[in-house]
């Protein structure tokens, strides 16, 4: 949880009908809009993406994917975009391209992949779909204006928007390309690879790995393998039918240990430093405070906001940081915008905390929705926690809300203030050494089945060779 930001719209209706080639394939197409419309529209949802989700913070991490992406992209049928490359704070390995140039791979990707020659297949891949214009294709001006309403601004009064607030927004952002697309991403993907001089050979172990975690969960846990794609078989099989094709004198690039050493101290899983749940309850170690959630209320916590919806999803209520120095100038900047009615105001201490609360109604698109907001200050900062439903559903979830309200708290056990996130650590093996034994001798929430996959092996009695250098999971490990 960080900062709440506005919903996108687009400024402009998108002219239909105009005619262009298309960049790779040089046939004439339908263009929807031109490539300076289409940045302008990468822009914007880049914002929305950063701001959703957020960004690893490690500037060296950002720069070399940013390195390894842009020589890509030179070489691509489209060098005159702005290309974007960034690693984003999610731990679901995967990675998308968004209009105009602006790719990301999350963290969760990262940490699975073992060399550059992966992290350039992954980058050409999406690389493609921007080429291609497959993101220009799918992405519509009405998902794009949708793009703000789900994690971006799960409640907006200038806004007005009342909806799901937890399904919707970001998943707009895992096109659902058709399996022709996927294919031909592939293909431009390794094209790009191999110019550049990377192992395209590594391509097929990504496929491989991830077909692995959808297999290991009974389910695809990666848009990448949504029902509008290839089988995985089918793409570890071109992709190897790709390499054995090659006809390359020249020792082609991996580059294992310098994307190790990007990949050394990396956290592993979710972070609990930015906040976690823990029996309900929410706590943040880095901010210091806690706020109990109703039980069976569905609740999430996104870089921006932390967010609960009834079991009946009849209410809702938020968590965010106010730009206001005080309680007092937060809630007199809220209940003045347009559209709000103040009711009832309350000044009270919650758990030696300063607050201001107020009930209050606002006049959004979809009608009239009551509820209760409370600002509180605590270490320099004004949180603000707000709760409503739609007219007439309010009364009896009242109480309720008052309740999460009046827990929130200072955070003062030192079990939670101390908690550290996994990270990826890289271990040099001075004899043959089983996966098994890793995982008893780096005890972490990464059991040997998952170290497995982090090193690609099939298993956990696989053994690596003396000399390896291994991807561990260190526990509470600072970097």
């Amino acid at each position: 949880m960080r900062r709440t930001v506005a919903a996108l719209a687009l400024a402009a209706a998108i002219p239909i009908g105009a005619c262009a080639r298309n960049p790779v394939t040089g046939q004439r197409e339908l263009a929807l809009i031109s490539e300076e419309q289409e940045v302008a529209m990468g822009q914007q949802a880049a914002a929305e993406v950063e701001a959703s989700l957020g960004l690893v913070e490690d500037a060296d991490l950002q720069r070399y994917v940013q390195e390894v992406g842009a020589v890509l992209a030179a070489g691509s049928q489209r060098p005159n975009l702005p290309w974007r490359f960034r690693v984003v704070e999610d731990a679901t390995p995967n990675a998308f391209a968004l209009p105009g140039g602006f790719i990301y791979v999350t963290r969760g990707m990262m940490n699975l992949m073992e060399n550059e020659a992966e992290l350039a297949s992954v980058l050409g891949h999406e690389i493609g779909h921007v080429t291609a214009r497959h993101t220009v294709q799918q992405m519509s001006r009405s998902q794009l204006a949708q793009l703000g309403l789900g994690l971006g601004a799960i409640f907006s009064p200038t806004v007005a928007e009342y909806g799901d607030l937890i399904a919707g927004g970001l998943q707009l952002l895992f096109l659902k390309y058709g399996r022709d697309d996927e294919r031909q991403s592939d293909d431009l993907g390794f094209q790009y690879a191999l110019a550049a001089g990377y192992d395209v050979r590594e391509m097929d172990d990504v496929f491989a790995t991830l077909a692995r975690i959808g297999e290991a969960s009974g389910r695809s846990s990666v848009p990448a393998w949504a029902s509008t794609h290839p089988d995985p078989g089918e793409r570890v099989q071109t992709a190897q039918q790709r390499a054995a094709a090659i006809d390359r004198p020249e020792r082609l690039r991996l580059d294992r240990a310098e994307f190790l050493g990007h990949l050394d101290g990396l956290v592993y899983g979710d972070d609990p430093r930015a906040g976690f749940f823990d029996q309900g309850r929410f706590v943040h170690p880095e901010l210091r405070f806690s706020l109990a959630f109703p039980q069976g209320w569905r609740a999430q916590n996104t870089p921006q906001a932390v967010v609960a919806v009834s079991p009946q999803q009849d209410a809702a209520i938020q968590l965010t940081i106010a730009q206001a120095q005080s309680p007092q100038a937060a809630a007199q900047q809220f209940l003045s915008q347009q559209g709000i009615q103040a009711g009832q105001a309350f000044s009270e201490s919650v758990n030696g905390v300063p607050a201001v609360a107020s009930y209050f109604a606002a006049a959004t698109q979809q009608g009239t929705i009551e509820g209760m907001v409370a600002f509180f200050g605590y270490n320099g900062r004004t949180y603000q926690v707000l709760g409503y439903a739609p007219q007439g559903r309010f009364a009896q979830h009242d109480r309720t809300i008052r309740g999460v309200m009046g827990s929130f708290a200072p955070l003062t056990d030192p079990a939670l203030l101390n908690v550290q996130p996994d990270r990826i650590r890289i271990v040099q093996l001075t004899a043959p050494t089983t996966i098994a034994a890793l995982a008893q001798r780096y005890p972490s929430s990464a059991g040997a089945d998952q170290l497995a996959l982090l090193n690609q092996v099939p298993d956990a009695s696989s053994t690596l060779p003396a000399g390896t250098a291994a991807k561990v999971v260190v526990r509470g490990s600072v970097p």
